[in-house]
């Protein structure tokens, strides 16, 4: 059964004329790494609302379709309800931590405590979660002082903790240097590897190419393409999207060199030198 069905999906914000989203229509399966790219104003992060329940629940505005998850559709389900099998990550770490908290655990344990869990659960889940981001270490460290990837890793943590179905990540790494970067995205496949669906929007056109599953290539509130990383990187119209192939593609189609077995434009380190040797 698929973690997320999406049908015609259209969605317009209150006082304007233009469709945010125009009749999108795609599957997720449980399990997946989701990339999601384009241009600004493409609908990225409307869809990931819209994923959340948020569209059009607290936002309002027109809507038409239908997005389903676990068969059931999200306008039958309460935002709180919802919340517990789709977790959101936010592009600035600092926006999602409380500031109420001293330490990394207790900011963790926050939105556990809303919900009421039992104390040795919560315990249980704090630590696993920690301990799958890899941030066991700074459990006793004010939150704010760690790096930005850190923070990030504490964000996604603190989602976790939550057992959500699936998680969405918008643009987590735009603060982000190179490593704190990298933190990251190994992080968030470990927990596409565990089963639980990862959505992520990002502008880093190598990682995405690199971690995900399928990419999802969104224009003027328009689904063009969802295929795999090298299917859609391959595209000749990719730059009429606004959006910019990885490195290896680019310099890939500057040298003809394609995979003999696919004809597509390598898209990581790895591919091009399979392709550069054969």
């Amino acid at each position: 059964m698929a973690r997320l069905e999406v049908c015609n999906l259209k969605y317009r914000y209150p006082y304007t004329d233009r469709l945010a989203l125009d009749g999108i229509t795609c599957t997720i399966e449980p399990g997946e790494f989701i990339g999601i790219i384009g241009k600004n104003g493409s609908g990225k992060s409307t869809l990931c609302q819209a994923f959340t329940g948020l569209v059009p629940t607290f936002y309002r505005g027109a809507y038409g379709g239908s997005l389903k998850v676990d068969s059931v559709d999200v306008r039958e389900v309460e935002v709180d309800d919802l919340c517990q099998k789709i977790g959101i990550v936010f592009q600035n770490p600092f926006n999602q931590v409380t500031g109420s908290k001293l330490t990394v655990y207790e900011e963790i344990a926050f939105g556990l405590e809303n919900l009421g869990i039992p104390r040795q659960e919560m315990h249980k889940r704090i630590k696993a979660s920690m301990e799958l981001l890899d941030i066991g270490r700074f459990t006793d460290r004010n939150p704010f002082d760690l790096s930005g990837g850190q923070m990030q890793r504490m964000a996604i943590a603190s989602i976790i903790a939550m057992n959500p179905e699936v998680i969405i990540l918008d643009e987590p790494t735009s603060q982000l240097d190179p490593q704190g970067s990298e933190e990251v995205f190994r992080a968030v496949q470990k927990l596409s590897q565990k089963g639980i669906t990862v959505i992520m929007v990002e502008h880093k056109m190598e990682k995405i190419a690199a971690y995900s599953d399928r990419v999802m290539l969104l224009d003027d509130g328009k689904l063009i393409d969802f295929d795999t990383p090298q299917k859609v990187f391959s595209r000749d119209d990719l730059a009429g999207h606004g959006v910019q192939a990885p490195a290896f593609t680019r310099i890939g189609r500057g040298l003809g060199v394609r995979n003999p077995r696919t004809q597509l434009y390598p898209v990581t380190l790895e591919e091009a030198r399979e392709a550069l040797v054969k």
